[in-house]
């Protein structure tokens, strides 16, 4: 189950519709999250050097100096971590976009506070609260990066954990593991139109 036969059938007939169909949503949620309480306190000159990048996004080897930079000035301030995130997933480079994913996870969950997660979030926090839109985002997006990736068993981790914090499928992760399940046992037919708009169905194994 390597990534090349994952692409065959999700990235060409899948991928667009589950990313696409969310990634403005998504966005919102950064944005929201990096202007909320631990989103506070941006320097104007870490601004500057993320707004420099951003003017420089065709010139990639001019832009990452600066999200570099700017990380290495704020580096518990997720701004910059998401900056270098759509840096990396923007320009398809997968594996370092995880890795910024992963440090961004961290940064929600401790801003959430180490009760976080002991029950899953009420339907209000899951439509609204910043902090756990973005934690339950990242969940969603680093399962995605994990199948592009090959990484199946950490892709149904990520899976496992966000249909517990997210049983109503508020976030729509649930594409993604009926994504896995189909691909797991085999079928690279066409884009599955039989699948729930939302809803988890199967019991994530």
């Amino acid at each position: 189950m390597g990534e090349v036969d994952l692409r065959l059938w999700w990235h060409t007939k899948t991928s667009n519709q589950a990313m696409n169909a969310n990634s403005l949503h998504f966005d919102d949620d950064l944005a929201a999250f990096a202007d909320g309480a631990i989103g506070g306190g941006l320097s104007p000159q870490v601004n500057a050097l993320i707004s420099r990048a951003g003017l420089l996004r065709h010139l990639p080897q001019q832009a990452l100096p600066l999200l570099e930079q700017a990380r290495a000035e704020a580096p518990r301030h997720p701004a910059p971590l998401i900056a270098l995130y759509r840096f990396y997933f923007y320009g398809h480079q997968l594996a370092q976009a995880r890795a910024v994913g992963e440090d961004a996870l961290a940064i929600a969950r401790t801003a959430l506070g180490p009760n976080f997660g002991d029950e899953a979030p009420d339907d209000d926090a899951t439509r609204h609260h910043p902090a756990v839109r973005f934690y339950l985002f990242t969940l969603k997006g680093l399962a995605y990066l994990n199948m592009r990736l090959g990484a199946m068993d950490e892709a149904q981790l990520m899976l496992k954990e966000l249909r517990r914090l997210d049983p109503k499928d508020h976030i729509g992760g649930a594409l993604l593991f009926h994504v896995l399940n189909r691909h797991e046992k085999g079928d690279a037919g066409d884009a599955p139109s039989g699948y729930p708009v939302r809803g988890w169905g199967a019991t994530v194994s």
